[in-house]
């Protein structure tokens, strides 16, 4: 490269810094606001990066704000669990008797509502799904749990010490639902509502 064009380019370069420079101090509008225009015009003639973006800024180029991200609203939870509520509603009125207040009543009318809830549920249970134990064997009997047993199938209580298998008596041996049968509800059919409300029209 010849003397010439090497003074030129050094001349291009100090005209755009002074460019940059002035239009900071421009912009200032005060003694420390020249100063600082001076200083983002060293920056910009030794960090090539920081005077890209400078010129860009300069230039009016589109910088658009960053948007806060909008919240996202917590999914709805399934209700198909409460399908089977709602079934022994329908067909037991188990809500009706659960939402109840029974304070006043006497033991014998409970007894009598507490009868006809049970066999209608019972009945309910026994169409709609297939129930069967947990554990094999009657309360009291005793039994091992082995190792690498399910802790949502067992729960060990009592005095529990060391790794299993544990050797224990039987208090209570589970509930698993084996099938279910229900059939889904009607498209558009809200799950949450375990009974619709009904008006009467004169």
């Amino acid at each position: 490269m010849s003397s010439e064009q090497i003074l030129g380019a050094f001349l291009g370069a100090a005209v755009t810094l002074f460019l940059v420079g002035f239009a900071m101090v421009a912009r200032a509008r005060s003694l420390g606001g020249v100063f600082e225009g001076l200083a983002i015009a060293g920056r910009a003639a030794s960090d090539p990066a920081f005077r890209t973006k400078l010129t860009a800024l300069l230039g009016g180029a589109d910088l658009k704000p960053v948007e806060p991200p909008k919240p996202v609203a917590p999914p709805k939870p399934s209700g198909a669990p409460l399908r089977m509520l709602a079934l022994l509603q329908a067909e037991a009125r188990l809500v009706d008797f659960l939402m109840e207040d029974i304070a006043g009543a006497s033991d014998a009318q409970i007894g009598q509502a507490v009868r006809e809830v049970h066999k209608k549920a019972q009945d309910a249970l026994k169409r709609h799904t297939v129930i069967e134990a947990v554990l094999p064997g009657n309360l009291d009997d005793k039994t091992t749990v082995p190792k690498g047993f399910d802790p949502s199938a067992i729960r060990v209580i009592g005095n529990v010490t060391g790794h299993p298998p544990f050797t224990g008596t039987i208090n209570h041996q589970g509930w698993r639902v084996k099938e279910l049968k229900l059939a889904p509800p009607p498209e558009g059919t809200d799950e949450f509502v375990l009974q619709p409300a009904e008006v009467q029209i004169a």
